[in-house]
């Protein structure tokens, strides 16, 4: 591996990534790119794809960010080429992979144009044929073998993304965790907006709120959600149903079809995809989890910065996350979410309060985005300058 001489001159970074649409492992490098020592380091940004809704939110803290263009499913060798062209013009001294096609992609380039430091980043831990499609699992393969030789490191967001990819034959060698991390100061407890947000949505004041923030999409496994809260509407009567995310909308037929055949359309909010998602969970009493595939959620470490206690399925690392200060319950059972869900209703306005503000004080001693922002800039200096930092994690 090539190292660097130590000088005044900041690392020169790449961060190359599949897209950058909206999803957990976009939002994650932004915040990161938002964070980031830029007296210590000089970031850049390649999308494999066209330009996403994240492009512009990257291009404002002053990053440059570049396309090279790639279609969703056709596989282009041209465009690896491209890269290969960049990376010879530019030559940064550390590249940040960001998703499995970026870190074939990455690797393949680097090597074409002379042993660039790379570090992949898995943002998955589910790699069952029902979760994921068959190209992608095939680059995990690939990538799999080529695990031992091209990359120099390998970050996992979760432990269970580690444990997942060793048993899919990647190098444990390599392989560090860095989990996401939580700006406590954006997502924390805001009484105006919970109160703005109840009255947007017209819901009364002394009306529990459970919530969940999830892209419409098999994984997510709405259904579970509109099961459980048919199950619990029937002996409680005094909640709402909060729903956000790209595709959750009444114009969703799937989705409104399980909610008309549940028969609590009236108690259901469908908003869509929000900007103001701060605000949208400090709305909520309990926040909620449903899905049958994670690594390490997003949504759930940012319930917790509002002290909103949560009830998640095991998935991923959503137990570690959540420790003592929420529920688990296992995937694909409406009866035992709606079974947590009525004991956390239980524990009453103090008790959900309490939960709460434990579950804000673990994120900010476990998951503080300060903290993971200097785990990975520890993981860049090491491989510029071949430095090895000790870590806590």
């Amino acid at each position: 591996m090539p190292i660097v001489e130590r000088t005044n001159r900041p690392i020169s970074l790449l961060f190359l990534v599949t897209d950058l649409g909206t999803g957990g492992a976009q939002e994650m490098l932004y915040k990161l790119l938002s964070r980031i020592d830029r007296a210590r380091f000089t970031p850049q940004v390649i999308s494999l794809m066209d330009h996403g809704l994240l492009t512009p939110k990257i291009q404002a803290l002053g990053i440059p960010v570049h396309s090279l263009g790639m279609r969703r499913g056709v596989p282009n060798p041209l465009a690896i080429l491209r890269l290969a062209r960049w990376l010879w013009q530019h030559h940064p001294d550390v590249i940040q992979t960001w998703m499995y096609h970026a870190d074939l992609a990455g690797c393949l380039a680097a090597r074409l144009v002379g042993r660039i430091p790379v570090s992949w980043g898995i943002r998955h831990s589910d790699l069952s044929r029902e979760g994921n499609n068959s190209r992608t699992l095939h680059i995990v393969k690939i990538c799999a073998l080529l695990s031992r030789w091209l990359p120099t490191r390998i970050v996992c967001c979760s432990e269970a993304s580690r444990l997942a990819h060793v048993e899919a034959w990647y190098s444990s060698e390599k392989m560090v965790v860095i989990p996401n991390g939580f700006d406590v100061d954006t997502f924390m407890p805001d009484a105006v907006a919970r109160n703005s947000i109840r009255k947007e949505l017209a819901i009364p004041d002394d009306a529990t709120v459970i919530g969940m923030a999830a892209r419409f999409e098999p994984i997510k496994d709405h259904e579970n959600f509109v099961r459980a809260a048919r199950i619990l509407y029937r002996t409680r009567s005094n909640v709402h149903f909060v729903l956000c995310g790209r595709g959750v909308s009444w114009d969703s037929e799937k989705l409104v079809r399980w909610i008309d055949e549940a028969g609590i359309r009236h108690r259901f909010h469908l908003l869509g995809l929000r900007n103001d998602m701060s605000s949208i969970t400090a709305a909520f009493d309990i926040a909620t989890l449903t899905s049958f595939g994670e690594a390490f959620p997003n949504v759930v470490g940012e319930a917790m910065s509002c002290a909103v206690p949560c009830v998640v399925t095991d998935v991923g690392d959503t137990a570690r996350i959540v420790g003592e200060t929420g529920t688990v319950v296992p995937s694909r059972n409406p009866d035992a979410l709606a079974e947590a869900w009525g004991e956390m209703l239980d524990l009453g306005p103090e008790g959900r309060c309490r939960l709460g503000m434990a579950a804000r004080e673990r994120v900010k001693e476990n998951f503080s985005l300060p903290k993971i922002v200097d785990w990975y800039q520890n993981i860049f200096e090491e491989l510029a300058y071949g430095v090895r930092h000790k870590r806590a994690l």
